[in-house]
């Protein structure tokens, strides 16, 4: 069983961190808006999609899925963090990496602080190349972390 935390409880998070909760693994889902938050730590899926619902329900119920606003708390609790959140495009057909790049400031903020290993994945719909220049938030702040 892995320790999982989910960044972003929209349509992807949410379904991702409810199936991956339902093999059994540990999952924090993590976001800011804070009724998604409490409708998922009650036990109830924020958003709809077919049988979501029930996953949801019966991972809550063992005890596998559970969310929070507390961004550094969840990769504290975790080995592995999926990185859900939305980028939608903009009207010069660019994706906004608005909510993605303050999410990964905060990621790696927290693994300066943390001493175990912990992987990255990003799920969210980005261009290629994205991973690195947006990871370099991640990095900086870990590296910091090594040369204080």
């Amino acid at each position: 069983m892995s320790r999982i935390s989910v960044f972003g409880l929209g349509y992807v998070g949410t379904v991702t961190a409810a199936c991956l909760a339902q093999k059994g693994h540990q999952v924090i889902g993590v976001d800011m808006n804070a009724a998604k938050v409490q409708t998922l730590h009650s036990g109830q899926s924020p958003i709809v999609e077919a049988g979501l619902a029930d996953f949801v329900s019966a991972a809550h119920r063992a005890g596998t899925l559970t969310a929070t606003g507390d961004a550094a708390m969840a990769v504290l609790q975790s080995d592995l963090s999926f990185l859900c959140v939305g980028t939608p495009s903009l009207r010069n057909g660019k994706l906004d990496l608005g909510h993605l790049e303050p999410v990964c400031r905060e990621i790696g903020e927290t693994l300066r602080t943390k001493q175990a290993f912990h992987l990255i994945v990003l799920r969210s719909t980005v261009l290629p190349g994205t991973a690195e220049t947006t990871g370099r938030h991640l990095t900086f702040e870990a590296v910091q972390a090594k040369i204080s």
